[in-house]
This record gives structure tokens, C-alpha cells and sequence, in this order.
């Protein structure tokens, strides 16, 4: 009923997915169907998803909300946030890392694909799933942008390629490219335009 339910609302396949087997898992906790566990048992689990898993707020908010999905749309019962509130956000500054560091980090990589997906992945910004599936059609060389469809939220979303002066210039990347072999062709594809004119 939960999968049904899910996919009438047309949630995302990893969504989809995500919320089954947390219900799964907070079925297996307490070893009963989960239409026979209520809020004590919520708690109780939300409690052990901190103290003994050692989640995340932002994990353990996504468990809340495939249990919640599951309470009030699946067994059409009532929710309070009062007695299952959702845990406080930590905001905090992620480490940026210096164009020498990035350098470092991208040299490290061996295998010419794994440097590849690095020196891809800083010069676009685009989210490793977004890289998998770009195209030679997604890329815009005279806009230098790259269009990538069905991102986060299954939003298309435009993204600006690196600058000029970036660690990631165009030579290196159609260099490593070319080192690929065809079983790559998705990473050799997305930045074919740059290498058209490139023979270094």
C-alpha cells in the first residue's frame, strides 16, 4: 500500500526506495508489522538513530519523514510534531579546499577514469549522479554551460563550466579523455566539444 501510495504522489524512484526500507528497518527494530507500532515506538527509534547509529540530523530527518509518510498517508493516522518533533539542523561551514589542495587531490587519483571523474566534477559542479548520466547533447560548448536534466528534485538545472583559469584547463582534461577507454563513454562524451580543437 506504502508503494502504491508513493508512486500515485509520483516521488522519485531513490525516494521511493529510501522510504520502503526505512520502514523496513523500523519494522525489523521492534520485530512487529509496522501498522501495529505507534509513537512510543517512533521515539524509541528516533532516540537509537542518534545515540546508537550516530545519524545525522539530516538523516534522521529523512527517516522521519518515510515514517511519517507511512503513518499519514499509508494508514491515514494523525502525526504530532509534538510528540515526534524533527531534530534541530546544524549549520555549519564546509571546508574549502585551495586550487593547490584540488590539485593534490585530482594528481593522487591512478586510474585515468578516477582523475577524470574528479577533474569533471570540480569543473562543473555538477553532483555525481548528474555526472552519470550528462550527454554530448547537454553540453552547450559556444554558452559554455552544461544542462543537466533530471538533477536533485528531478529539476533541469544549468551549469556554468570552470574558468579559464581554473586548475581543470581545457588541454588536461581532453588529455585525460582521450586516456579513457570506450567502456567510458559517457565521461569521453561530456566534454567532447572541448577537445575538438585541442591536439596537445
Amino acid at each position: 500500500m506504502m508503494l502504491e501510495e508513493l508512486q500515485r504522489r509520483n516521488y522519485a524512484q531513490t525516494t521511493i526506495s529510501s522510504y520502503i526500507r526505512i520502514v523496513e528497518d523500523f519494522s525489523r527494530r521492534f520485530h512487529r508489522s509496522p501498522d501495529r507500532l505507534g509513537p512510543k515506538h517512533i521515539r524509541e527509534y528516533q532516540s537509537e538513530l542518534f545515540a546508537k547509529r550516530k545519524f545525522a540530523a539530516s538523516t534522521v530527518t529523512v527517516y522521519l519523514a518515510a515514517l511519517r509518510f507511512f503513518y499519514t498517508k499509508t494508514l491515514k493516522r494523525a502525526w504530532s510534531t509534538a510528540e515526534t518533533p524533527y531534530p534541530k539542523r546544524v549549520f555549519s561551514l564546509p571546508t574549502i579546499l585551495s586550487q593547490e589542495e584540488v590539485a593534490q587531490l585530482i594528481d593522487a587519483a591512478s586510474p585515468p577514469v578516477h582523475r577524470t571523474l574528479l577533474m569533471t566534477l570540480y569543473a562543473t559542479g555538477v553532483r555525481r549522479a548528474e555526472l552519470a548520466r550528462l550527454k554530448l547533447s547537454d553540453i552547450d560548448s559556444q554558452r559554455m554551460v552544461i544542462h543537466v536534466r533530471g538533477g536533485k528534485g528531478r529539476k533541469d538545472r544549468l551549469w556554468a563550466m570552470a574558468h579559464k583559469r581554473s586548475y581543470v584547463p581545457g588541454k588536461v582534461m581532453c588529455r585525460e579523455l582521450r586516456s579513457i577507454s570506450k567502456r567510458h563513454r559517457l565521461l569521453r562524451i561530456a566534454f567532447m566539444s572541448r577537445c575538438v580543437d585541442d591536439s596537445a
